[in-house]
């Protein structure tokens, strides 16, 4: 799976994305007629996304086709989008947008993240690291849950200049497991 700028003969397939992610995350989260009202079906199109926004960073997750899409306003600080195929949900394929979006605005120089998140979305968010902050409603009318992150507390940890956690313990001694070292004059 690649995550990149889409091509523009992709945008097509991210409208027809767009409404049926929210057709299937709004099912679980909202009544049918505020799942309508968010899915917009057969009124989206390829121009309808700011791919061409210089302010906004809008990617798509590719593999054999386009399996999700993502937009971040560094300048606002409010990540915009993550949406994800139905059949493709739960399989690392919004983990990748959200991180690359991440990654992209602390580049950019952010702190902090803000995003809405849609009621059927906020423990993907939660398991990012993202807290809710308060509710509202979007732009589109439906009841959301607005959420932050900080992102300097998550680029805390390995690889950045801290200590490396312990190994898991063992189940037969109960302690933290040790690397073997080979001894002088004996065979491993």
């Amino acid at each position: 799976m690649q995550v990149r700028p889409p091509e523009s003969e992709e945008l097509a397939a991210v409208a027809e994305l767009h409404t049926a992610a929210a057709e299937a995350g709004g099912a679980r989260a909202y009544d049918a007629e505020t799942t309508a009202a968010w899915a917009k079906r057969g009124e989206r199109s390829g121009d309808d996304y700011p791919v061409d926004d210089p302010a906004s960073r809008f990617v798509v997750a590719v593999d054999a086709g386009v399996l999700g899409f993502g937009e971040v306003v560094p300048d606002e600080r409010e990540v915009r989008a993550v949406y994800v195929r139905p059949d493709r949900e739960r399989g690392g394929v919004g983990s990748a947008i959200l991180a690359h979006l991440e990654g992209y605005a602390a580049g950019a120089g952010c702190s902090e993240l803000t995003l809405q998140s849609s009621l059927n979305a906020v423990g993907f968010y939660e398991r990012a690291g993202y807290e809710r902050v308060g509710e509202g409603e979007s732009p589109g009318g439906i009841a959301v849950v607005e959420m932050r992150k900080d992102l300097r507390r998550a680029g805390r940890g390995r690889g950045r200049g801290t200590a490396r956690r312990r190994p898991p313990a063992t189940a037969a001694r109960g302690r933290t497991a040790a690397r073997r070292r080979p001894v002088p004059g004996r065979s491993p």
